[in-house]
């Protein structure tokens, strides 16, 4: 974690404001809508398809909510859960009302040419009224739970700290590859995830129950 203050921290947040600037002003359209027509003439292998359609389905409301509650309730990872699903909802509910009613993108119109999957793609955002596009819910979400747990691992597992870094990676290419978001989305996206994971880790002191952990 990084304090407010801090030098990542305030980089982070600039970050998100010109990914915000330039997708509100339409300047990486041409470099969004070039990545989606690849990846939507790449479609077609099932094995693929169907993975990619699985892999974007784990990151959904309600599949990190219930790993949320689940290690909320297990009495051993019971802080780590209740600051993950803090994370998630508040996250989620911010990445709708700002991709409704702050930039209001459109999401890609182009149609997936692949496999048929076994059943519809669920919402990006449960906020009423709204269905933009940046920042991806699934890629904030994503990068929540790698924050959260990585931090949680970091301890004991050091190179698990990294490895999970590689669901948020796999959720955002899989946005991308089943043509529900542009790759501008997803960066943003995981950029204001961990913005909101960190924020919400110190507000709540998730250092300091580790801490206590291990006494």
């Amino acid at each position: 974690m990084f304090d407010v203050r801090s030098r990542p921290f305030l980089l982070f947040v600039l970050a998100f404001i010109i990914m915000s600037v330039l997708v509100h002003e339409k300047i990486t359209s041409g470099f969004d809508r070039s990545i989606l027509l690849y990846f939507q003439s790449a479609a077609g292998n099932h094995a693929i398809d169907l993975a990619m359609w699985a892999i974007t389905e784990v990151g959904n409301v309600i599949s990190i909510l219930l790993l949320s509650i689940i290690l909320a309730i297990i009495r051993r990872t019971r802080r780590i859960g209740i600051t993950l699903l803090l994370c998630i909802v508040i996250g989620t509910l911010a990445s709708g009302y700002f991709k409704g009613y702050v930039i209001d993108s459109p999401r890609p119109d182009l149609e997936f040419l692949g496999s048929k999957f076994p059943y519809e793609i669920g919402k990006d955002t449960f906020v009423i009224g709204t269905d933009g596009s940046f920042p991806s819910g699934h890629a904030t979400r994503a990068a929540i739970v790698a924050f959260v747990i990585g931090y949680a691992l970091s301890e004991r597992f050091p190179r698990g700290r990294y490895l999970i870094w590689i669901f948020p990676v796999l959720e955002s290419i899989s946005r991308i590859y089943v043509l529900e978001h542009y790759p501008m989305d997803v960066f943003g996206g995981t950029v204001f995830g961990i913005l909101i994971a960190n924020l919400i880790s110190k507000r709540v002191k998730l250092n300091e129950f580790f801490k206590k952990s291990q006494v």
